[in-house]
């Protein structure tokens, strides 16, 4: 009767490792939440379906697939441009890819990895519009952008001092507002504009200003003080780049706007 038993134990012991995830190739347990937007074309966008689409939902794909997760393990989560810092600090997202632009601002409540993208604040206006071809054409016109944004403000302290601005809570509402003559000018990064020319939808109705009123670069926001993560996250990134996963992301998504992007930034944060 003891081999039995012992031959019982050994088994049992084998089924607690296995089931503890000690033996094997199993990744991390659980979901992978991360924050992202969802209604800029090119960049983040939930489609119809709940489906996602743009480059930082393949650049974060990429990065989970790094950390060890699945796809059917990412959990893509809503972010507007004023909780960001929020949903990091609450532990709400593990971290946000949404066109984060690195300041020093925001580096005093989250940390960063990357840069990972290098946009270019600019103007989209409707097509027919010939009176803006400089952002200080916009004095006593109308500008919008969104709550939360630096780009408004942006161009209202440094070079359009009389423009008005209207903060709305997405871009969407924003190129609404334009279509309907609400406001005269839509400005944020050409990345995000480029995306919202080129759809299907809007063909025709709106062209970019062709500006470079700042440089916006684009981190991977992280918990303040987890640099374990944000050290494997740069590792990513390099990797996406070195193995041209980088460059096929940006063709996808911004190709059919026949938008020129900078080429990849080096990596400045972290480790």
């Amino acid at each position: 009767m003891k081999v039995p038993k012992a031959g019982a134990l050994v088994a049992v012991v084998g089924l607690a490792l296995t089931a503890s995830g000690c033996g094997g190739d199993s990744g991390p347990k659980g979901n992978l939440e991360i924050g992202i937007k969802f209604d800029q074309p090119g960049v983040g966008l939930r489609e119809q379906g709940g489906t996602f689409s743009g480059f930082d939902v393949d650049v974060s794909t990429y990065i989970a697939k790094e950390l060890g997760y699945k796809p059917e393990q990412i959990e893509f989560k809503k972010v507007d441009s004023s909780d960001r810092e929020l949903l990091l600090q609450y532990n709400e997202v593990k971290f946000v890819a949404a066109s984060y632009s690195i300041n020093e601002k925001r580096k005093e409540k989250v940390d960063f990895a990357g840069p990972y993208f290098l946009a270019h604040q600019d103007l989209l206006v409707r097509a027919d519009d010939t009176t803006i071809t400089k952002a200080e054409d916009l004095n006593n016109k109308k500008l919008c952008s969104v709550t939360g944004s630096t780009s408004a403000q942006n161009v209202k302290e440094k070079l359009a001092p009389k423009a008005s601005v209207l903060e709305l809570d997405g871009y969407s509402e924003c190129v609404v507002a334009l279509q309907d003559g609400l406001v005269d000018a839509l400005t944020t990064d050409n990345s995000i504009l480029a995306g919202y020319a080129a759809q299907k939808a809007n063909a025709g109705k709106f062209k970019l200003v062709g500006l470079s009123l700042s440089n916006e670069n684009y981190g991977i926001g992280v918990k303040k003080g987890n640099k374990d993560l944000q050290t494997k996250i740069n590792a990513a990134l390099r990797k996406m780049v070195q193995d041209g996963s980088w460059d096929a992301a940006v063709k996808k998504n911004f190709g059919p706007a026949n938008y020129k992007n900078e080429p990849a930034p080096q990596i400045t944060t972290g480790s």
